[in-house]
């Protein structure tokens, strides 16, 4: 009976320790849930325990030239209007699907990063979707005012759609991830925050997997290409 009381004892202050610990993590995140606050304190965690494990980390490259020109999409931003991605000729394009209520969201914040620092030459386009365990609820009102507040977010983000292999697959992912469109990739998104980078003549060059962050050397070294 002692040993128990001792075990609850350890059990109660190690999770007043760990909500401590959320709460300093997200001293300046507003209207999170506390199941958002939570991934965003573990993040950290759990990006080391998936490259430890190899889940998603995956990671192709190629450089053959599309069938269908990347030129020849569109898509239509959160705010309704036209994304026309002949506008984009000249720069490379990470284009991610992502979710607010993933244990990858905090990439939110690395994608920011990259997408200022690398302004000249890099575009960062963001796919919310809810095709993986419905981590992404929220409307395209709350989603953009999620990413703004929390995380600073000031490049593009797609009205939500559907990334996955379905017949309702935004036609920009069915370009992304169709070799008879792209050339040579057929790889699907796995989880939420895959990525994809296509270089300054529209060619498909590099999939990463979500647990290859943003800003990893990897991705570095492909955007420097």
């Amino acid at each position: 009976m002692r040993k128990l009381k001792r075990f609850i004892i350890v059990l109660i202050a190690l999770l007043v320790i760990f909500a401590v610990y959320v709460e300093i993590v997200n001293r300046n995140s507003k209207n999170m849930t506390y199941r958002q606050k939570v991934l965003k304190a573990v993040y950290p965690a759990w990006m080391w325990f998936t490259r430890l494990t190899g889940k998603n980390t995956k990671e192709l490259s190629g450089h053959k030239q599309p069938v269908i020109s990347f030129y020849s999409l569109q898509a239509t931003l959160n705010n309704g209007d036209t994304l026309d991605f002949a506008s984009l000729k000249g720069k490379k394009v990470l284009l991610v699907n992502t979710a607010s209520n993933c244990g990858y969201t905090d990439q939110y914040s690395d994608l920011q990063k990259i997408a200022e620092e690398y302004k000249d030459k890099l575009v960062v386009i963001g796919f919310p979707a809810n095709d993986f365990k419905e981590q992404e609820k929220g409307t395209d009102e709350e989603i953009a005012r999620f990413c703004k507040v929390n995380y600073g977010v000031t490049f593009q983000l797609i009205k939500k759609s559907t990334v996955i292999k379905s017949p309702g697959q935004h036609a920009v992912f069915q370009w992304l991830t169709d070799s008879s469109k792209n050339g040579w990739n057929n790889e699907p998104p796995s989880w939420n925050f895959t990525k994809y980078l296509v270089n300054e003549e529209g060619v498909l060059t590099h999939y990463f997997g979500p647990s290859v962050s943003p800003a990893s050397k990897e991705v570095d070294a492909a955007i420097r290409e």
